[in-house]
């Protein structure tokens, strides 16, 4: 129940901030206000704890408030500030260096940009001047961002209600595992780019098939587009290598990455490039600026998460816990057959499918009464995105299967008792 303190703030918030947002949650019986969090764990203004299986898209992947990278935030504000992207600097030299030495072969500069919408522009721009070609072609169901040329590459809703339809000649979307039709996308050789997540998830990560992404580079290399891997929720080890094009043996001519990057502490984003892309660079290097892109604190959070994410205890964690969820997944999957369709595994992205069109939203919601937090994908509401973090105990993780499963049972029986009060 919402205590009358809460909805008193729900109430001053939809006044100024978001109240379309706002006020959907609520019509869906979550009224969310954080307050304190920590670990994996964060409690609303009324005391609810909440087990995180969202990570804001994997924003938390090493929690949320890590000591370790508050720390060295904390430690690198005693001697810098922001910085001046017109400058050189110590520290995002460094972390440009630290995200080349794990980042796939060929990729030879790192580009700041303030978060993942940014980058995905900046990587769009730079595809475009080193091919000399406009379009751009993504996938359908797509998500990359809310920024110019990013919106526009993503799923219609996000782009049309601000008037950025993409247009036809410059941007073309194809269907997930359709190799066939990507070829045909491409065949005129006018393409400048593909961009793909390389899971998608805002789609509610369907898997792709054996082949599909090496097919999808080959077709870039014989009709000369380039690959761009978007890896701001795929990245940073989710799935047991650090960028999950890693674990199908494709070498992108771009990479971006965001979101974990930061630690949750502080954003940045980069996009990392090849020569041939990153030409412009040498060409005008003014051609892009970013005030807060590459910020001497970011840098900070990013090298420390960049630090912890690849320390082989915490490889170790992530094939753990990747196995803990396999099993336990599929024996709630054999427990709740009518209902819960399939699992989506990769590492730790996880979509979980249900029969019902509609399924992950129930589910949603009796997570959150659950004491979970996980969310159903906006673009498929039958997926529920399931995302544990890379550092989660073992404890906490039979927790969250323990709950997901009294959530199904809950779900599943509310349905039935509809279904039988309308026949």
């Amino acid at each position: 129940m919402t205590s009358s303190k809460k909805a008193a703030f729900l109430e001053r918030t939809k006044e100024v901030w978001n109240p379309g947002k706002t006020q959907d949650w609520q019509d869906r019986g979550v009224d969310i206000v954080l307050d304190r969090r920590e670990g994996y764990c964060f409690w609303d203004m009324d005391g609810q704890r909440l087990i995180n299986m969202h990570l804001n898209g994997g924003v938390y992947n090493l929690g949320h408030r890590n000591p370790e990278v508050i720390e060295a935030v904390t430690e690198a504000m005693q001697h810098v500030d922001i910085g001046n992207h017109h400058f050189p600097a110590l520290k995002r030299t460094e972390l440009a260096e630290e995200l080349l030495k794990g980042a796939p072969e060929g990729l030879h500069y790192a580009i700041f940009a303030s978060g993942g919408g940014e980058a995905i522009d900046i990587a769009l721009k730079s595809a475009r001047h080193a091919t000399g070609r406009k379009k751009i072609v993504s996938l359908e169901n797509c998500y990359h961002g809310h920024t110019g040329l990013a919106v526009k590459a993503g799923a219609p809703r996000f782009a049309d209600l601000f008037l950025c339809e993409a247009d036809a000649s410059e941007f073309q979307q194809v269907p997930f595992n359709d190799l066939d039709a990507m070829e045909k996308a491409l065949a005129g050789g006018d393409v400048a780019c593909v961009i793909m997540e390389t899971i998608p998830a805002t789609y509610g990560f369907p898997m792709p098939d054996p082949g599909y992404l090496q097919g999808v580079k080959a077709l870039c290399e014989r009709y000369g587009s380039l690959y761009i891997a978007d890896e701001v929720q795929t990245g940073l080890m989710r799935t047991g290598t650090l960028w999950a094009i890693d674990g199908y043996g494709v070498i992108p001519d771009l990479l971006v990455t965001g979101k974990g990057l930061s630690g949750g502490i502080y954003p940045i984003a980069a996009v990392l490039v090849s020569e041939r892309a990153g030409a412009w660079l040498s060409e005008d290097g003014w051609a892009h600026m970013s005030t807060f892109g590459g910020s001497e604190i970011g840098c900070a959070a990013a090298l420390k998460v960049l630090e912890v994410t690849q320390r082989p205890e915490t490889v170790a964690r992530v094939e753990r816990l990747t196995r803990f969820f396999g099993k336990e997944l599929a024996r709630l999957k054999k427990k709740h057959r009518g209902f819960l369709r399939g699992v989506r595994q990769n590492g730790l992205i996880i979509g979980l499918e249900f029969e019902r069109p509609d399924g992950a939203e129930h589910v949603t919601r009796a997570l959150y009464e659950n004491g979970v937090w996980a969310i159903f994908s906006a673009l498929d509401p039958a997926v529920l995105q399931f995302k544990p973090g890379l550092l989660m105990s073992d404890e906490l993780a039979s927790e969250v299967v323990d709950r997901l499963d009294q959530a199904i049972a809950q779900v599943g029986d509310t349905l039935a008792t509809s279904t039988l009060s309308e026949e």
